[in-house]
């Protein structure tokens, strides 16, 4: 396209640099502008487009300072790459598939963008005062924004509520439900270890429910509700971490009609969702005992320790008691600071390069371990390996940990008094050099192919 390129400037009453800032924003968003492509020098663009140079040059400037625009003296002024930033990391560290890391491919300049606008834009009264239920609105608008296709029911921005984080939304969900002296959890028998961590916070007994092909099995689950008294069960019907395997729909109606039978509240912990779902959620199912949580860690950044929950009918102001006296409210910096980021132009196709990068990976560790019982999910950046005849999980995890690579075996999703399970969980490392994560790779490929042998006398 060279420097022929133009944008167009509407009339919005906006300053006319402000205009062309973001036309120029839309542009790169849309693929009109690629990465590298140069842009046309300031007097000519200011020429075509009848303004000053001055504001052509600011416009540039501004673009440059957010990342979206790299400029060198004498060579003009360029669209930015857009391939990862890497960590630093020495070629003799471990490679860590320990927990998911998603590439940055432009989320960095987003919040550094945001936060810069937050600073200038925010009130002195937000800046100087305890958060409000008032202001986390534009936050909360932004999440029916970003959910509006998910099947989670009916709800409204009054049924919303804002919390550092999905880990910390699944803590005040238990202290909002769980009632008595011996309160009674029931999680999945392999699953988020982040459920049991929360239940033991609360002083809670954890047991697992088992599955069969299609998800959890209703009638365990039945007898475990109807033996323990419990009355919370924590799952993630969409996306199972570590497994990534999804509840079945006809199996959600099931679990539902249980829960429905005995008023057991059933949390649905979605922030491992980054597509489309596959069937409706325990919210949509359950509108009185069905709780919906998600939040931007796994598609954005994981720095940005917001989580948003949608409690059942009923139990908007018992979710809000828990968090207003845990923490007063989520800081509005944080707050405005994901509207601005969820807003951005930019962010859909940041995130479209975010999920092709994990699928590429995907891609990769799949045709290296696919002789393997594997289980994968397009977008979400897990992998779980079953390990063959001869491997326990702490054994291989430990052998690849000699060998410099870190990951979690089976013993870290599964509760004490479960039941053995021989397998590892890869998390996609998108920080890292692709050579390093190739290599990590065929590390594990090298140690399936190579199990201990075993005697038996």
């Amino acid at each position: 396209m060279g420097t022929n390129w133009q944008p167009l400037l509407a009339e919005t009453g906006r300053a006319k640099y402000r205009a062309l800032a973001d036309s120029i924003t839309k542009g790169i968003a849309e693929g009109t502008l690629d990465p590298g492509q140069k842009l046309p020098p300031v007097r000519e663009l200011a020429y075509r487009l009848d303004i000053t140079p001055g504001t052509v040059a600011r416009a540039y400037s501004i673009l440059v300072e957010e990342g979206a625009l790299v400029a060198g003296v004498g060579r003009g002024t360029y669209v930015a790459d857009s391939q990862p930033k890497l960590q630093d990391e020495d070629a003799g560290a471990m490679i860590d598939f320990f927990s998911p890391r998603i590439p940055n491919l432009g989320q960095e300049d987003l919040l550094r963008d945001a936060l810069r606008k937050v600073s200038s834009e925010l009130s002195s009264n937000a800046l100087m005062q305890y958060p409000k239920r008032e202001t986390n609105l534009p936050a909360r608008n932004a999440f029916m924004a970003w959910m509006q296709d998910a099947p989670i029911g009916h709800y409204g921005l009054d049924d919303i509520v804002i919390t550092h984080g999905g880990q910390n939304a699944i803590l005040h969900v238990m202290q909002a439900v769980l009632r008595g002296h011996d309160p009674v959890v029931l999680v999945d028998e392999v699953t988020f270890s982040g459920f049991r961590k929360a239940a033991e916070l609360c002083r809670a007994k954890v047991v697992g429910v088992p599955w069969d092909g299609e998800g959890p099995d209703p009638r365990a689950l039945e007898e475990l509700v109807q033996s323990t008294g419990a009355t919370l069960y924590c799952t993630s019907a969409e996306v199972n971490n570590p497994t990534t395997r999804a509840t079945t729909a006809r199996r959600r109606r099931e679990i539902a009609s249980v829960a429905l039978r005995h008023g057991l509240h059933v949390l649905d912990d979605d922030c491992y969702h980054t597509g489309s779902h596959s069937a409706e959620s325990y919210r949509a199912l359950l509108p009185d005992l069905g709780w919906y949580i998600s939040s931007p860690s796994k598609l954005v950044s994981p720095s940005l320790r917001i989580g948003f929950t949608v409690p059942p009918r009923g139990w908007v102001g018992e979710m809000l008691r828990s968090v207003q006296f845990s923490h007063f409210g989520v800081s509005s910096v944080l707050t405005e600071t994901f509207a601005h980021l969820m807003t951005s132009p930019k962010l859909p196709a940041i995130i479209d390069k975010v999920q092709a990068k994990i699928n590429a990976d995907l891609r990769y560790v799949v045709n290296q371990l696919g002789g393997y019982p594997i289980r994968w999910r397009s977008n979400v950046p897990l992998v779980w390996v079953e390990l063959p005849v001869g491997w326990r999980a702490p054994a291989f995890a430990q052998a690849a940990e000699a060998r410099g690579v870190e990951m979690k075996s089976a013993d870290e999703f599964t509760l004490r008094e479960g039941r053995a399970v021989h397998a590892v969980r890869i998390a996609l490392n998108g920080q890292m050099a692709q050579a390093r994560f190739e290599e990590g790779i065929r590390i594990i490929r090298m140690l399936l192919d190579n199990p201990p042998r075993s005697f038996t006398t």
